[in-house]
């Protein structure tokens, strides 16, 4: 029987683009530069992505990632900022500590805070639609003063909120957010607030548009879908939400700690795969190899964009 299934005929959908987007190259390339410039250990505060398999190899360069800047032993060391961004108060105490401390943050979050400050100066109250705890929007909210700026994580937290008379409201976005659902967030905002003030351009990022794009072309076609990235990724646990909510139920996220799912992979036909933009290319061509093992397999890739964005690392390690 289990020959039987080996002999049939598994259709891929690879997503592309997949895996790294700019924002994350640039910070992996800012800790690896690090480590050439400065030697090791360098510092890391916080994952500098959400990725396992990055971090665990960013180990093994001589990289100690902590959690907070009191937890760094050797203060004459360098420190970097994760790609998700940090609070101004993390930026004020590593120069209190008299810290060396590198940015990681990318840009396209940056944009974000410098939204968040100028509408403070400009007297907004400032709705974040994000999720609770992210790093990104604790560094988000970490901009401004908190009673400035209020989290919004679905539309029932629209509907909790008491209007302040004579206030002017505007909203900004966590950048790896699900593009639909945040869509039914701003209009119900817009629906309470009708003057509300929005970004010129949405804080969605490009990478976060355009892997969701992939996958929504790919999920009507697929009985079975995997995602690859970390439990903590939010743009990958996205995805998933996504493939389920464009046609395909039996969606998963293959992180760390899952087993490889065998028995689904030999009962289904045809197969979505894609991966969050913190993974990296090699776990895709991985998982691809182990499937070969089992099954006769045809790929076919599904392109939703092609993608050509970089972002400079800082002239002090170039």
């Amino acid at each position: 029987m289990e020959e039987q299934k080996k002999d049939n005929q598994l259709k891929i959908y690879l997503a592309s683009p997949r895996g790294f987007c700019a924002g994350v190259d640039r910070a992996v390339e800012i800790v690896k530069k690090s480590l050439q410039k400065f030697g090791a250990p360098i510092y890391v505060r916080h994952e500098i992505v959400h990725n396992k398999h990055v971090v665990q190899e960013l180990k093994e360069m001589g990289t100690i990632f902590v959690d907070e800047l009191d937890d760094i032993e050797d203060t004459s060391r360098p420190v970097i900022f994760s790609a998700h961004g940090v609070a101004k108060k993390v930026v004020d105490d590593a120069k209190f500590k008299n810290l060396l401390y590198i940015d990681a943050t990318c840009p396209l979050v940056s944009k974000v805070h410098r939204e968040a400050e100028q509408l403070n100066r400009q007297g907004y109250h400032i709705f974040l639609i994000g999720h609770e705890n992210h790093p990104e929007v604790i560094g988000t909210m970490g901009q401004i003063d908190n009673n400035n700026i209020e989290l919004i994580q679905n539309k029932e937290d629209v509907e909790t909120i008491l209007p302040l008379k004579e206030k002017k409201y505007a909203y900004i976005t966590q950048t790896t957010l699900s593009i639909d659902d945040t869509k039914e967030i701003i209009q119900s905002l817009q629906n309470k607030f009708p003057t509300i003030k929005g970004p010129i351009k949405e804080d969605i990022c490009y990478a976060t548009t355009n892997r969701q794009a992939a996958v929504k072309l790919i999920a009507p076609k697929c009985d079975l879908f995997l995602i690859i990235g970390s439990r903590n990724s939010s743009n990958s646990q996205r995805l998933v939400e996504v493939a389920k909510k464009n046609g395909c139920e039996n969606s998963l996220l293959l992180h760390t700690d899952l087993e490889f799912p065998e028995e689904q992979i030999l009962n289904c036909k045809n197969l979505g795969l894609s991966s969050g933009a913190s993974a990296p290319e090699i776990l895709i061509q991985n998982l691809i190899k182990k499937i070969k093992k089992i099954r006769n397999v045809q790929i076919e890739e599904v392109t939703s964009a092609t993608e050509n964005v970089t972002f400079k690392i800082p002239s002090t390690l170039q």
